[in-house]
């Protein structure tokens, strides 16, 4: 995670968040090192809940489906890392009507009900596209009829402290009716990091691929003094398809993932200390942003999914870091109105 100065460890302190399709907690540890408090939180897997009640001490209730959200405790801010999918009628652009029946539907009927100050959310960068536009235009359109300001941008974890090509869409709405200036994401941190700062010595959970297809046609000296802040592919396994990439340490890693295929699956290959290797659980954790205390759950397959599906801590910081910085450019008055109202 970044380091967030004094000043603003307790910037938030007055806020509320709830965490919907929360994972294992990348919105609760970016929002809490800020000073707010989690009070409700939802994910549907029996093992992703586990590894969030373990760090963070909440239960996460299950399926957001069936859940009232008039059971669902006032809040400041709602969060949620949600599941991407096409809305019913492509290019009409109905708002809160086309979300009937997909899981974007849950998340707008619990804003409707508890009007929060702040919606954030994070999807695949791809959402952008996806069903022609419509689902993009459809998430705008369903929060602005409910009366949000919104703003939305794709970011780069590699951009913000965390050597991992891993870009993704954020949105940040605000009430109208609270009347925050206008909000720009952050700019690029500009930080020089490198895979091999985050690397464990010799795992034992990362498995080494021994085999005779491996061809390493591209020579580069490690130094610890060496950041190409990109993924640098060295070589390759078999055809050198999803997963048979291998790649520098004094470059980024790939895009962690809950799936995929190839030997190299959900984390890449990686020449390290003369061996071929995936990354391990903890290296992983690092790449976003979960710090040295977070609890791993103990099955490594779930652990590796549980990562490809989190959110990037930093990314997360940054955007709210922006957040406090414009509330307090911007006078105590509107501090004020966004803690009370």
């Amino acid at each position: 995670m970044l380091s967030i100065s004094e000043k603003y460890q307790s910037a938030l302190k007055n806020y509320s968040f709830i965490d919907l399709f929360a994972g294992i907690g990348g919105f609760h540890y970016a929002l809490s090192s800020y000073g707010a408090r989690g009070v409700f939180a939802s994910e549907i897997d029996k093992h992703a809940a586990y590894t969030y009640y373990q760090n963070h001490g909440v239960k996460p209730e299950g399926d957001i489906t069936q859940i009232d959200e008039k059971g669902i405790p006032p809040h400041d801010i709602l969060c949620a890392g949600f599941p991407c999918q096409a809305f019913s009628i492509s290019g009409k652009q109905r708002g809160f009507e086309d979300t009937r029946g997909t899981l974007f539907f849950d998340i707008i009927r619990i804003v409707r009900e508890h009007e929060p100050k702040i919606v954030l959310l994070e999807n695949v960068k791809n959402l952008i596209r996806h069903d022609g536009g419509n689902t993009l235009a459809v998430i705008k359109d369903s929060l602005k009829l409910l009366g949000y300001e919104v703003y939305y941008d794709i970011l780069n974890a590699s951009h913000y402290g965390l050597p991992q090509n891993r870009e993704r869409i954020y949105f940040i709405a605000f009430r109208k009716d609270l009347e925050v200036p206008a909000f720009q994401f952050p700019k690029s941190q500009g930080k020089h990091v490198a895979l091999h700062q985050v690397l464990e010595d010799n795992p034992e959970e990362a498995k080494v691929i021994k085999r005779d297809d491996i061809s390493i046609y591209k020579s580069l000296l490690f130094s610890e003094d060496t950041f190409f802040n990109k993924p640098v592919q060295i070589g390759k396994v078999n055809k050198g398809g999803q997963g048979e990439r291998i790649y520098h340490p004094s470059g980024h890693a790939i895009t962690l993932s809950a799936h995929g295929g190839g030997v190299g699956a959900k984390t890449g290959l990686y020449l390290i200390g003369g061996k071929i290797r995936k990354l391990s659980p903890r290296e992983c954790a690092r790449l976003q942003g979960f710090p040295e205390t977070f609890k791993i759950n103990p099955s490594p397959s779930q652990a590796y999914k549980q990562f490809g599906n989190a959110v990037a801590i930093n990314v997360l910081q940054s955007i709210i870091s922006e957040v406090v910085k414009l509330l307090e450019n911007h006078g105590q008055s509107t501090t004020t109105r966004l803690a009370n109202s």
